[in-house]
């Protein structure tokens, strides 16, 4: 289990006032979720997610017989941030 707690990610800040506690203790959803919500393709939710600052990102790295795995788990602050950079630009 101690080698769980290492290899997770830094806490990255997102832009804001979100503190890094409170970003510890908000709602994070998962791909399928916002997917959902937004009611658009996991696929297209991993292109806008995948290098947005403060989504925690876990890859397990390819090896010659298995593919990687990239989970993310995305901030309640980072989804509303998006969505409202979204609306404007749209």
């Amino acid at each position: 289990m101690e080698s769980q707690a290492s290899a997770q990610p830094s806490l990255v800040r997102s832009s804001g006032s979100s503190t890094p506690a409170s970003v510890a203790f908000e709602r994070h959803y998962c791909v399928s979720e916002v997917a959902e919500l937004w009611g658009l393709s996991e696929r297209t939710i991993r292109r806008i997610f995948g290098n947005e600052p403060g989504v925690f990102k876990w890859e397990s790295t390819e090896t010659r017989f298995k593919r990687g795995y990239t989970t993310l788990r995305i901030p309640e602050s980072v989804v509303q941030r998006v969505h409202r950079k979204l609306r404007k630009a749209g």
